[in-house]
């Protein structure tokens, strides 16, 4: 039997929030937002920082047009991921925009973490951005349970030495890790890291099951495939 994992690692887009909230609520606000952003913004230190990185990226192009591009394609690029955040944050603080969680989550990460274990995001989506969907929640602050949060700056999702660092963040061996996502080749990085690992297979975003992990559909059905707490189990004192 799999021995309970100590720490749980969660994906964003398509294990613990919708794919449509990403494509058609997040995504589209930060490209309508991004002109007038950088008008009230672009002199700002974090921000020119953010456009030296675009301009070493994509030279000789006109940054605000190379972020354009990065965003048509869903690129992961980390100054493009940075500067989303900070358009995000100012469209979750006025309440323009509330981050999406599938209903079953946060009742189970309530009781993962009442019950000791660790919690951490990684996600392509910077640091800034996980923060504020977990800040500004439809199920209130989330993040006081988290413990940690990585992105892009860790490393390529599907490379196997990226969830090593974050086993090294932990402090726990790999095989007391789940991580948890919908993108198989991820699963495969994690695992090959000596990760347990379990793929989301939620039906509204349309994944497909790779038949290479195990699979389940919610969170309490992770918890009891890998004997987590479930959200209606009483928290130990």
């Amino acid at each position: 039997m799999t021995t309970p994992p100590k720490a749980v690692i969660c994906d964003i887009e398509g294990t613990t929030s919708a794919i449509a909230f990403v494509k058609e609520i997040l995504f589209p606000f930060a490209e309508r937002a991004l002109d007038g952003f950088l008008r009230a913004h672009g002199a700002e230190p974090a921000v020119v920082a953010i456009l030296d990185q675009v301009r070493a990226l994509a030279p000789g192009q006109d940054p605000a047009e190379a972020l354009r591009g990065w965003m048509a394609r869903d690129e992961k690029v980390t100054p493009l991921k940075a500067l989303q955040g900070m358009i995000w944050r100012e469209g979750f603080e006025s309440g323009a925009i509330r981050g999406h969680l599938w209903p079953d989550v946060a009742p189970c990460l309530r009781a993962w973490a009442g019950a000791g274990v660790t919690l951490r995001i990684y996600s392509s989506g910077s640091v800034e951005a996980q923060k504020l969907l977990f800040g500004y929640s439809e199920a209130g602050d989330l993040t006081p349970l988290l413990s940690g949060f990585d992105d892009t700056r860790t490393g390529p999702k599907r490379e196997a030495a990226s969830y090593a660092a974050i086993a090294r963040a932990t402090g726990l061996p790999p095989r007391e890790i789940l991580f948890l996502s919908d993108v198989a080749e991820e699963l495969d990085a994690a695992g090959a890291a000596g990760m347990q690992v379990c793929q989301l297979v939620r039906k509204a975003d349309g994944t497909v099951e790779s038949g290479r992990h195990p699979a389940c559909a919610t969170f309490p059905e992770v918890a009891a495939r890998f004997g987590l707490p479930a959200p209606d189990e009483p928290r130990p004192a």
